[in-house]
């Protein structure tokens, strides 16, 4: 509802038949005009709605191009038959002018339509990106933006959780991703962080005695961008939960990421909870990923030791993985040969196959270097059918589970297997605590370096370290990672033990995360948490394939904001007065 002013009495989007004989004043800016020979038409829009103005007096006109900014005057009235809109909510009503004043002139040649916006290059676009952002269908993404954060802090209010406020001028994180540094004035030679995530500070906060704690929380990482990833900065939705177990923030991440999707997701059915629990060498091994689109019924096996001594040699003790695809038999050649493209692109010698025919035989190049003992045995793991192809994947084995998850992928959308009528949620669990580094040999942690191992003190003295697990899970919607969390190793003994498989030495500890390793002298509760991303979760609802089209004012995939002009340049004085030289 809008407040009656000198501008406006009623937004564009809320004229309709029940105001037909009264007098309206309306204000927006000019979408198109069109002359009907003595009778002009104006489509004024507001972040509203647009309704459609009629000008008999074409002197009213006089200064008004596309994009300006007026204020209109007059009765409404019901439209001619023949011009009814039905695309807009106005669509069966106009505004007479009996008085129009040009608020806002468009005085530059517009760089694009703001109509069509949307396919004009995305350089173009964010720099002109308060243009760009008229666009209804960019608008609404930013409002629906709107909506979701104030329902999700609504959510997280009601479910008994403090909004607290964590620094944004922080330190550096040895872990992670890189930081964004700021260097100090008034300490010469050191620098602030901007924060990656409020790790730290929410653990304190537990430690403090706060029982539940968010924030609509931005969060800095100097990362390349991709589609599902925003360079510079980003929003979470940061919680925390002091006496809580995996499955306490589990539930609240049902009911709170949950209702947000069927309240938003336009109708979509969105997973009942609980939502499915799948370990991480599960996810690795069925779907080629941590990532899964369930919403792909396509499942990977592992076909390894059918091939250990084949005489085919690209499959020869190699990590072999398949996939089965019923009812493909029938695809035209074309379809197998952009698979084979598909494959090589993505680093594969190439993508072998064998196919059910319907006469009980089976066609492909590897069928003849099967015994039919393996064969019979390959069948009775896939469930290999009539009509069915079976797709092979080969390489070691750290690339064949996700070259497999990639070509589950492509199949699942070249044969229109994903079912986009729903959201599909999931959490991965049970990932491992610590991996092998390549290069160097020695372990490292995979994930969160605070997080609880899985049998704590015990299963550190007496499990090789890439046989324990953490706490660690991920929540996962239709391909697209929403969250990591974990439940928190609050024990300082256990964390000590930790680091040191990891190579570090308890100065470290004492030196590199000193707030932590000093408040848990002091009573530690324990704690856990996740914080799902916003941007992704309203990317996911609008059903756009790029992160950007869901913020303000993004940067672009250079990590340049092409409207600001930043990165940009300073003045000698102002790094002079920050100690920097620039070499």
């Amino acid at each position: 509802m809008i407040c009656k002013n000198q501008y406006r009495t009623k937004s564009c989007g809320e004229i309709s038949e029940a105001d037909i004989g009264t007098v309206v004043r309306v204000a927006g800016w000019v979408e198109n005009i069109r002359d009907h020979g003595g009778v002009q038409f104006l489509d004024l829009r507001d972040q509203y709605g647009v309704v459609q103005i009629v000008v008999h007096d074409e002197a009213m006109l006089r200064d008004v191009n596309k994009e300006c900014t007026l204020t209109v005057s007059g009765e409404v009235i019901l439209r001619d038959e023949d011009t009814v809109n039905p695309k807009i909510a106005t669509g069966t009503v106009e505004v007479k002018a009996a008085s129009l004043q040009v608020l806002g002139k468009c005085r530059a040649v517009l760089p694009f339509d703001v109509v069509t916006s949307r396919e004009t290059k995305e350089d173009v676009r964010l720099k002109y990106r308060y243009l760009d952002l008229r666009n209804p269908q960019v608008h609404n993404n930013i409002v629906l933006r709107s909506h979701v954060i104030s329902y999700l802090r609504q959510k997280m209010t009601d479910l008994g959780f403090l909004e607290i406020q964590t620094p944004i001028l922080s330190t550096s994180s040895p872990e992670g991703a890189r930081d964004y540094l700021i260097p100090s004035r008034k300490h010469k030679g050191r620098f602030y962080a901007l924060p990656q995530a409020p790790q730290i500070f929410k653990q304190l906060l537990m430690v403090s005695g706060f029982d539940r704690y968010f924030q609509v929380a931005p969060c800095f990482r100097d990362e390349d961008a991709r589609a599902d990833r925003s360079p510079g900065e980003f929003y979470q939705l940061d919680f925390e939960m002091a006496f809580a177990t995996q499955e306490d923030v589990f539930t609240i991440a049902e009911q709170v990421i949950g209702d947000t999707f069927r309240k938003f997701g336009g109708g979509k059915a969105v997973s009942p909870a609980p939502f499915r629990r799948i370990p991480y060498a599960e996810s690795m091994l069925k779907y080629g990923t941590d990532k899964p689109d369930l919403r792909n019924p396509l499942e990977i096996i592992d076909l390894s030791d059918l091939f250990t001594e084949t005489t085919f040699k690209p499959f020869r003790k190699k990590c072999v993985r398949a996939i089965v695809v019923p009812d493909c038999v029938k695809q035209p050649r074309s379809f197998f040969a952009a698979m084979l493209s598909f494959s090589e692109s993505i680093g594969m010698k190439g993508l072998g196959y064998i196919e059910a025919l319907d006469d009980g035989t089976y066609k492909g190049p590897i069928d003849k270097y099967l015994t039919e003992e393996q064969r019979a045995e390959m069948l009775r793991r896939s469930g290999l059918d009539k009509g069915g192809v079976i797709f092979f994947i080969a390489d070691d084995k750290a690339n064949a589970p996700q070259m497999a998850g990639q070509i589950r992928t492509e199949l699942g959308h070249r044969l229109g297997l994903i079912d986009e009528s729903r959201f599909e949620l999931c959490f991965i669990v049970d990932f491992p605590m610590y991996e092998i580094d390549e290069e160097t040999g020695k372990y490292i942690f995979t994930h969160n370096p605070f997080s609880m191992p899985q049998g704590g003190m015990d299963a550190l003295l007496h499990k090789a370290p890439e046989e324990v697990l953490a706490y660690q899970y991920d929540i996962v919607c239709d391909g697209v990672e929403l969250s990591s969390g974990a439940v928190r190793n609050h024990d300082i003994e256990i964390m000590k033990k930790a680091f040191e498989i990891a190579g570090y030495t308890e100065q470290d500890l004492q030196t590199k995360f000193t707030s932590l390793y000093n408040a848990f002298q002091y009573g530690a509760p324990p704690h856990a948490g996740m914080a799902p991303g916003i941007d992704r979760m309203v990317m996911l609802l609008t059903g756009e394939e790029n992160i950007r089209e869901v913020i303000a004012f993004p940067m672009n995939s250079n990590a340049q904001d092409m409207m600001m002009g930043s990165p940009g340049k300073v003045t000698e004085q102002q790094l002079r007065e920050v100690h920097i030289k620039l070499r």
